[in-house]
């Protein structure tokens, strides 16, 4: 029976992020990224679970590159 965690699918679509820079939402929410929740619980996560955004105008709002793939090493590291 196949695996259903979702997070063993980021190794392969890791590759799409840049590897330095800034990412919008998405491109880091599934199903075009690498994280596989939902946008409302990515902004429910503002409780330190998820990286903070970097206002880069009044309305756009990016994640570092560096601190989501360090999130998606941290959830393969704790599988």
């Amino acid at each position: 029976m196949p695996d259903k965690d979702p997070w063993l699918k980021t190794a392969t679509t890791t590759s799409n992020l840049p590897s330095t820079g800034f990412v919008r939402l998405p491109g880091i929410l599934a199903p075009n990224g690498p994280i596989p929740v939902s946008k409302s619980t990515w902004w429910a996560g503002k409780d330190g679970r998820y990286p903070k955004p970097v206002k880069l105008g009044p309305r756009i709002t990016a994640w570092r590159v560096e601190d989501i793939r360090a999130l998606i090493a941290e959830a393969a590291n704790d599988r």
